[in-house]
C-alpha cells in the first residue's frame, strides 16, 4: 500500500468530534484530507438546538466522508444518557425497562426512540448499554443498565437492537467485555474488574452474543483492565480481548469501536497517537475522540491519523488488518446509509415528541 492512498482513506477509521452547532472549516479540511468515517454529536459541545438544525447539521456531517458518507453517531440511550432533550421526547433510563421485563414495551420504546433519530438524520446510536448492572457501588453505569441479570439484558437488548436497525439506525452494544462490576469510572480512571474467564463468559459476556446474533452493527469497547485476561493493558487496547475473544471466539464481523480514547482512562497513559495505533492493533476497527468538557482539540484527531499513516508505514500496524478494517467499515456503511434530505419542519413535527412517544415514555415510567 503507498503513503497516498493510505491517506486518503484513513481517516474513515475515525469517528470524530467538533464545537458549534455547524461543521467547522478545521474538520471539513481534516475531511479533505483523510476522508472521514462520522462525527459525534454532543449537547456538551453546542452541536444541538432545535430539530431543524440538527437535521441540517446531519445533512452536512453524512456529506463529510468523500469515499462514502459520514455516520452521524450520538449517544441516545434515555435518563441520564440522552443527548436529544425536549422538544424530542425524553426518555426513562434502560432500567426500567428491565423492571418492566416486558419485550412488547421494550420494541415500542425502541421504534420510537428510532423513528425520532431517523428523522433528523441520526444513523449510528451508542446504544443499548449491555452492561449487567451487578455492582450498586458503579458510579457510570448503574440505572443506564437493562438489568441485573444476564437473560434479562440480552432479551431487551436484543429488541432495541432489532428495532433500531429496522429502522435504519445502526446500533452499537456496549461496553464489552463487561462495565457494569465496576467501581470507578472510565472518564477519570481505570477501572479495575477481576472476575476469572468462566464468570466473564457465563455472565458478562451473554448479551454480547445475543447481540451478536442479532446482527447488531457496532460493538463498542470497554477502558476496563481485566487481569485475568490481560494483566498490563484496558480492554480497548488489548488485542487478547478485542481479536482473540471478540472477534475470533464470539466471531462479530461487525464494527468493533472504541469508547472515546480522550476519556482519562487512557489518556492519562497513551497520547492520542499512541491509543490510536495500540487500538487499531487490538482489533478495534474505528476510533473515537470526542473532545473533553465543552471543548474539541481537532489537531489531536490529526495527529491520531497521522500517527495510524506512520504506524502502516513502518510495519507497526499490519497492511491487510488495517485494509480488514475499512472494508468492514464499508459494509456497515453500504448496510445502513441511504441518500437522505432533511425533512420539512412539519414533517418533522409529526415525529419529533409526538403523542404516541410521549405515551410510552410515561408507561416506561411507572416502572422507576
Amino acid at each position: 500500500m503507498s503513503p497516498q492512498p493510505l491517506r486518503r482513506r484513513i481517516g474513515q477509521l475515525l469517528i470524530g468530534a467538533f464545537a458549534g452547532p455547524q461543521v467547522p472549516a478545521e474538520m471539513r479540511a481534516l475531511a479533505r484530507e483523510f476522508d472521514l468515517g462520522g462525527i459525534t454529536i454532543f449537547r456538551r459541545l453546542a452541536n444541538l438546538e432545535d430539530p431543524e438544525q440538527v437535521a441540517g447539521l446531519s445533512f452536512d456531517i453524512r456529506n463529510l466522508g468523500v469515499e462514502m458518507p459520514g455516520w452521524v453517531g450520538v449517544d441516545q440511550e434515555g435518563g441520564r444518557v440522552a443527548r436529544l432533550k425536549s422538544p424530542f421526547t425524553e426518555w426513562p433510563p434502560m432500567a426500567t425497562l428491565g423492571r418492566s421485563d416486558d419485550p412488547v414495551l421494550t420494541r415500542k420504546f425502541a421504534a420510537a426512540l428510532a423513528a425520532e433519530m431517523a428523522a433528523v438524520g441520526i444513523t449510528l446510536d451508542y446504544a443499548p448499554v449491555l452492561d449487567i448492572h451487578t455492582n450498586p457501588k458503579n458510579p457510570v453505569i448503574g440505572d443506564r443498565a437493562l438489568g441485573e441479570k444476564p437473560e434479562t439484558v440480552a432479551k431487551l437488548g436484543r429488541v432495541i437492537i432489532e428495532e433500531l436497525q429496522r429502522a435504519g439506525v445502526a446500533a452499537c452494544g456496549k461496553h464489552f467485555p463487561g462495565h457494569g462490576d465496576t467501581a470507578t469510572d472510565s472518564h477519570f480512571e481505570l477501572p479495575i474488574v477481576e472476575h476469572p474467564p468462566d464468570r466473564l463468559r457465563a455472565v458478562e459476556f451473554a448479551p454480547f452474543r445475543t447481540a451478536i446474533e442479532a446482527g447488531v452493527a457496532f460493538i463498542m469497547t470497554a477502558h476496563v483492565r481485566v487481569t485475568s485476561i490481560d494483566e498490563d493493558l484496558p480492554a480497548t487496547l488489548s488485542r487478547k480481548i478485542v481479536h482473540t475473544i471478540l472477534r475470533e471466539e464470539l466471531g462479530f464481523d461487525g464494527v468493533i469501536v472504541s469508547d472515546d480514547l480522550e476519556m482519562k482512562a487512557i489518556a492519562s497513559n497513551y497520547t492520542p497517537g499512541e491509543a490510536a495505533v495500540a487500538a487499531i492493533g487490538a482489533g478495534c476497527d474505528a476510533i473515537l475522540m470526542c473532545g473533553i468538557g465543552n471543548t474539541v482539540n481537532i489537531e489531536l484527531q490529526v495527529e491520531a491519523l497521522e500517527a495510524l499513516i506512520h504506524a502502516v508505514e513502518d510495519e507497526r500496524l499490519s497492511v491487510k488488518e488495517v485494509e480488514a478494517a475499512l472494508e468492514r467499515n464499508r459494509r456497515a456503511k453500504q448496510r445502513f446509509l441511504r441518500a437522505w434530505r432533511p425533512p420539512t419542519a412539519a414533517q418533522l413535527r409529526a415525529v419529533i415528541g409526538s403523542e404516541q412517544h410521549r405515551l410510552i415514555s410515561a408507561e416506561m415510567a411507572q416502572f422507576t
